[in-house]
């Protein structure tokens, strides 16, 4: 096989969800973000609409992130008290996380492209940053917790568009266990 293509498998295989308590401190530089991000808009789509749009959460940004969590966490619980560990829990990840992307999709019009179709071209952004993450040592996580629907004031989405998750990136701060996938023979059949 080609070497560009071992270091490929390689990526692809060692690529994991990393949460971002085990992330190492310190930056992530802005141009390695935008790298990130470049590889994601590389991603394939049906008509080149191009339905994925991102928001750059950092610095003290992290921080109201947190305060939506929390505050979606106690509307949530309603009347009822709501547990406070729980509560400090829900937002303690844009914390330890360097940078959270919010995964935002532009739809086109229902018969221009199907939604799935489109939804799927956002995975593989999502894929395309996840892989170049794994290149350069940063530990990555994709979250849809319940928040992501409450969130187009707080991101500044515009008509048309809604949060798919949040990608919390950070160094890498451990290696991960061993992983395994089933033989292609158990999930693929030639005709």
């Amino acid at each position: 096989m080609d070497e560009s293509f071992s270091i490929l498998t390689d990526i692809i295989r060692r690529r994991r969800s990393e949460y971002p308590a085990t992330y190492q401190k310190g930056s992530i530089d802005e141009e390695l973000i935008r790298a990130v991000l470049e590889n994601a808009c590389w991603a394939p789509n049906h008509k080149r609409t191009e339905p994925w749009r991102f928001v750059v959460i950092r610095g003290s940004a992290r921080e109201s992130l947190s305060q939506q969590m929390r505050d979606h966490f106690r509307q949530q619980a309603g009347d009822a008290e709501p547990d406070p560990v729980r509560l400090r829990q829900a937002g303690e990840r844009p914390l330890q996380a360097d940078t959270i992307v919010a995964i935002c999709i532009h739809r086109s019009p229902a018969e221009a492209i199907p939604a799935w179709e489109e939804t799927a071209a956002v995975a593989c952004a999502v894929q395309n940053m996840w892989l170049s993450c794994t290149a350069l040592g940063i530990g990555a996580y994709w979250a849809s917790p319940s928040v992501i629907g409450s969130l187009g004031k707080f991101l500044g989405l515009a008509d048309g568009e809604e949060c798919l998750g949040l990608f919390y990136m950070g160094w890498s701060g451990q290696p991960g266990p061993e992983r395994s996938r089933n033989p292609l023979d158990a999930v693929c059949r030639w005709l």
